[in-house]
């Protein structure tokens, strides 16, 4: 998606500014072509020579060095970025001020722009700034971040830039098409536990991958998302809503209670097919010998089935080897309109 597209990165007078050159590398790595705007503020944190060799783009210092380059850059990219976006730069770009390059660049670009704030605690809260950044959000501009945690000052608040993978999947998602607008689709994700006692439970290898994967895909693409997802050590993708659970139980009543008004079920989940009978309510004392009776945990694509409210289903059969009569099989008793097959044998597939 990146590949061969410009885009406009603006860097200004943050400490955050150094966290610019490792999105440069990454987009660059990812095929893009980056033009990086440095202030004269964020040249006192970082240099214009870091940024022009790891990028195929130009890098811009003044407004008046490459005559109508304004112009230029704001035609030929696909997306504009502002990361660091200090306090000042909101307000430029919220009250029609063009005084530098970058600004300048804003005012003449027509397409999908994303800001990553990043400042004191105190600054973010002050009502200016926050009306800078409604009056901005009104006008199609997005936002990413600011996150809480620690700060140049020594305390501890909001007001960290966004992460870069935040920033990366906010330009996927403004470059992506939305073929997908106005859909609802649920994914499921991970493996569930299904407990022998508080300590112990029987589980299966699923990361979560595939699951969030997919909810990450079809977010871009513009739909709603609900991502269901058993344990995994894995973040939620962004504009994506999530819904945890650890049990098959759990995640068939977190299916059912968000069915209405689907469009699309993905169950990519690796739903435990046995929990044991008897739950133990305190740690089992060990001993050799223990014998565990099983029982069958809720089959939640044939519940789906059954539904009124049934959406487009699609499911999944992992087999080891390439069995795919289970797999057509499974896709006719399940009642499900697509089933995905996978080989957990195969070299580089299966699980993580």
């Amino acid at each position: 998606m990146l590949k061969n597209r410009r885009i406009i990165l603006g860097v200004t007078g943050s400490i955050a500014a150094y966290k610019a050159i490792e999105l440069t590398r990454r987009l660059t790595e990812a095929g893009a072509i980056v033009d990086i705007i440095i202030t004269d503020a964020a040249k006192r944190f970082v240099s214009p020579l870091s940024f022009s060799s790891i990028t195929a783009g130009t890098v811009f210092t003044d407004l008046f060095e490459h005559p109508l380059s304004h112009i230029r850059l704001a035609e030929d990219a696909a997306v504009m970025v502002v990361a660091p976006a200090t306090a000042n730069i909101i307000g430029k770009m919220a009250n029609g001020i063009a005084d530098d390059m970058l600004s300048t660049v804003y005012m003449a670009f027509k397409g999908n722009t994303i800001i990553a704030p990043a400042m004191n605690w105190r600054m973010y809260e002050n009502p200016v700034l926050k009306k800078n950044l409604e009056t901005l959000r009104s006008y199609g501009v997005i936002q990413v971040g600011p996150k809480k945690g620690a700060l140049a000052c020594g305390e501890a608040n909001i007001g960290r830039m966004a992460e870069v993978n935040d920033i990366i999947e906010e330009i996927e998602i403004a470059l992506s098409e939305k073929d997908f607008l106005k859909k609802k689709v649920i994914v499921t994700a991970g493996p569930t536990r299904e407990y022998i006692d508080p300590i112990r439970f029987i589980s299966n290898r699923s990361s979560g991958k595939m699951g969030y994967a997919l909810a990450r895909l079809a977010a871009r693409r513009g739909a709603e998302v609900i991502l269901i997802s058993g344990p995994s050590y894995l973040d939620p993708p962004q504009r994506v809503s999530f819904i945890p659970v650890e049990t098959a139980s759990e995640m068939r009543d977190a299916v059912m209670s968000n069915l209405e008004g689907s469009d699309v079920l993905i169950m990519s989940a690796a739903v435990a097919d046995f929990s044991p009978k008897d739950k133990s309510d305190v740690k089992i004392e060990s001993r050799e010998g223990l014998t565990l009776r099983l029982q069958r945990t809720p089959d939640i694509l044939q519940e789906v089935r059954r539904s009124d409210k049934r959406p487009f289903v699609v499911g999944f059969s992992a087999e080891t080897g390439k069995n795919l009569e289970r797999a057509r099989k499974k896709l006719m008793d399940k009642g499900a309109d697509m089933m995905v097959f996978n080989d957990v044998t195969e070299s580089g597939a299966g699980f993580d």
